[in-house]
């Protein structure tokens, strides 16, 4: 059986995919994708993963798109004083208890992102 060692990529069709890259770097600190041997990927820190597919009914994102991102980030609170400062809404703040917190943004194509503080 193949065992699958991590995420390698996420892949997803944009607008305007340098506007959005460069966003996502900005924003939230996630590398470009290489352009050469001399230019480092985005590097991500170990920790869970979650993969989890959701019913076609479901009410956790927006009925109009098939995925959400989620991004694990060290200090929610001075995560969302930073977007928030930079002109980004946040929302949908809530605590799932031996789980962590969440909330929600959106990224400028409004594809959803929730970012997670685990506990």
């Amino acid at each position: 059986m193949v065992k699958v060692l991590g995420i390698g990529g996420i892949f997803f069709r944009s607008k305007d995919p340098a506007a959005l890259a460069q966003w996502y770097q900005t924003h939230l600190g996630i590398d470009r994708v290489p352009t050469d041997a001399t230019t480092s990927p985005w590097i991500t820190q170990e920790g869970a993963t979650v993969f989890s597919p959701f019913s076609q009914d479901t009410d956790y994102f927006p009925a109009d798109r098939t995925f959400m991102l989620n991004f694990r980030v060290e200090n929610l609170d001075a995560a969302l004083a930073d977007l928030n400062a930079e002109g980004i809404e946040t929302g949908g703040l809530e605590t799932m208890e031996g789980v962590g917190r969440f909330a929600r943004i959106h990224d400028p194509e409004g594809n959803p992102i929730e970012l997670w503080e685990p506990e």
